[in-house]
């Protein structure tokens, strides 16, 4: 009999369905200039475990979007999240990078995601409180492209409905390059 030192961290087994409409889907390079906000003093090339939209925190994400103004509706809503003023002593800055995948799976569009099983009714619409609503399905689907291989996702905004973000899946064997472009500086979020 064999003992275990403590609790076992298990993957649930992966809808097969989704993985059969992923492997549908085929997966192509990216390369463009994307936008990033993150706190000053950060660096915006460094990939985290969030458990955000796009991740359910089993792997190293870069959140960022195709245009300066859906980065700047991403942050301002992180930053109020249900407040009625966003916390003053916390500076952002806000970053173009360059970037250059060699595998994205892209779901422009919200029709799109639909199309692999997502419910989209709702997307981009719950509090940040409410998240755990919206959350596990996209969660799903993201770690699901990331074990077929691909190294990033192209989204739809969930806060900018004219624009795409671009997630990047940082552990993959896949050659991923980013590279700081400029910064654009610490960005007043009560103007921007």
């Amino acid at each position: 009999m064999t003992q275990r030192s403590g609790p076992r961290s298990e993957r649930p087994i992966r809808d097969q369905g989704l993985l059969d409409s992923l492997e549908r889907i085929t997966q192509k390079p990216y390369e463009g200039v994307v936008w990033r906000s993150v706190k000053q003093g950060r660096d915006p090339l460094t990939c985290w475990r969030s458990g955000g939209r796009w991740d359910d925190k089993s792997f190293d994400v870069l959140y960022t979007s195709e245009t300066r103004e859906a980065a700047i509706q991403e942050r301002r809503f992180h930053l109020y999240q249900g407040q009625p003023i966003p916390p003053s002593k916390a500076q952002y800055e806000l970053f173009e990078l360059h970037v250059s995948l060699q595998s994205v799976m892209a779901f422009p569009t919200l029709d799109t995601l639909k199309g692999i099983g997502m419910d989209v009714s709702g997307y981009g619409q719950a509090s940040y409180f409410e998240k755990e609503r919206e959350y596990p399905r996209s969660q799903e689907i993201a770690e699901a492209c990331s074990f077929l291989g691909a190294d990033g996702v192209l989204v739809p905004s969930a806060r900018d409905q004219t624009a795409n973000n671009l997630v990047i899946f940082c552990e993959q064997d896949t050659k991923i390059e980013l590279e700081m472009v400029r910064s654009h500086g610490v960005i007043d979020w009560n103007v921007a």
